[in-house]
């Protein structure tokens, strides 16, 4: 697997090293040691998701907070999506920045959001399997996010505004001049 940075300070694209014959391929998805060698971050991971949407459907911006906060890496195990990353640490020199991938079953890429950012994704292909790994348990009290569309964010989520399918919840998240997240 080769390990490339982004804009936003502890985020990373993680692209396969693909063996392909007549048979089909193989590939690592993910080594620990190496991942916690190429990044100095954790790679420990604790729990797995797995979500089905169809085209439209925007999940996010989502976050666990406090001790219950959370580092993810994910990727797309059929269809497309575009993924969102949104610095939300207050220390960090890109804190308020955002950074998006697209993530494919056939590109095979998955991407790294440390603790303390807000994530989302929109499914751009009739639909779309997403994969989580989380470094921490799932805790609903910690729950917190920020409005999909937030005017001073102006995430491109890759659709149309009014092919946006929403959940009740992603529909009234707070903003992120609230500071509320």
């Amino acid at each position: 697997m080769t390990i490339s940075e982004t804009p936003l300070k502890d985020c990373y694209i993680i692209d396969p090293v693909l063996f392909e014959d007549e048979r089909g391929y193989f590939f690592e998805k993910f080594n620990e040691r190496k991942f916690e060698e190429l990044t100095g971050m954790n790679g420990h991971f604790v729990q797995d998701n797995i979500s089905k949407s169809s085209y439209g459907v925007l999940r996010g911006l989502h976050l666990q907070k406090g001790a219950h906060a959370q580092a993810k890496l994910v990727s797309c195990l059929e269809g497309r999506v575009y993924d969102v990353a949104v610095d939300l640490r207050r220390e960090s020199p890109t804190f308020g920045q955002w950074f998006g991938v697209e993530l494919t079953a056939e590109n095979k890429r998955q991407f790294y959001v440390p603790r303390g950012f807000g994530h989302g994704f929109s499914v751009l292909s009739e639909t779309a399997v997403f994969a989580y790994k989380c470094d921490n348990f799932y805790n609903k009290e910690s729950e917190g996010g920020v409005l999909w569309n937030d005017p001073e964010l102006n995430i491109n989520w890759q659709l149309p505004a009014e092919d946006v399918i929403l959940s009740e919840k992603d529909k009234v998240q707070p903003t992120f001049a609230s500071g509320n997240f």
